[in-house]
């Protein structure tokens, strides 16, 4: 009897402990990112407090528009650990979306962060899947000062529904919250992933997915 309660004991605590991971919290005031550093961590070691600077908290670059001449008609613009330091530990990030008329951001998930959109400018239609077996669309036509979330790891997208450009402003719950655009990583894998396989799993004819691959 003692034995099954210290297990349902154990299975709690690691239960508990699963549902409260996230970026690591801050155990000093900061800790900005040493990306020369020799170190090998789950993220980036710190430099010396000693030698930290204002630029390292500093970002400039979001005012600027963000090239959509390309296949999908949208530009992100990122601003995690890689590209401000002080994100180092702090859990968070950000991003500005520009959307030529009818571009998108196509279907993509971040690992290891939840995200939170603000339209800046325009109308923009989001939508989020939930996961199997339900596989539920859920989606939103927004209009400027408008907020939408999309829940950590969950498929989602944006499209520009306005006939004129369209801006976005984003923050994620992690300081390098990862993308995984479904297309790329499913139809651009390499080496490829059998197209005997993702004909089987897409239910079309092999000849299909080889004209799919093809493009990425």
């Amino acid at each position: 009897m003692a034995s099954s309660h210290i297990l349902f004991v154990g299975l709690m605590m690691i239960t508990c402990s699963i549902a409260l991971a996230s970026d690591s919290s801050p155990l000093q005031d900061f800790c900005v990112a040493d990306s020369k550093g020799p170190v090998l961590v789950n993220g980036f070691a710190c430099k010396d407090a000693k030698l930290v600077q204002a630029s390292d908290f500093f970002f400039s670059g979001l005012h600027l528009v963000g090239n959509t001449s390309n296949a999908v008609g949208s530009r992100v613009t990122p601003v995690t650990v890689g590209q401000l330091p002080g994100l180092n530990t702090l859990g968070i990030s950000m991003a500005r979306i520009d959307f030529a008329p009818w571009g998108i951001n196509p279907p993509h998930t971040h690992p290891r962060a939840t995200e939170i959109l603000t339209v800046i400018q325009g109308s923009i239609q989001v939508g989020f899947v939930t996961s199997n077996p339900e596989n539920r669309l859920i989606n939103k036509v927004l209009q400027k000062g408008d907020v939408f979330v999309f829940p950590e790891g969950l498929v989602h997208f944006q499209r520009n529904v306005g006939h004129g450009n369209a801006i976005a402003i984003v923050g994620l719950s992690s300081q390098n919250p990862g993308v995984i655009t479904v297309a790329n990583a499913v139809f651009g894998a390499k080496p490829d992933i059998p197209n005997d396989l993702l004909a089987k799993a897409f239910q079309v004819e092999v000849n299909v997915v080889d004209q799919i691959q093809s493009k990425f």
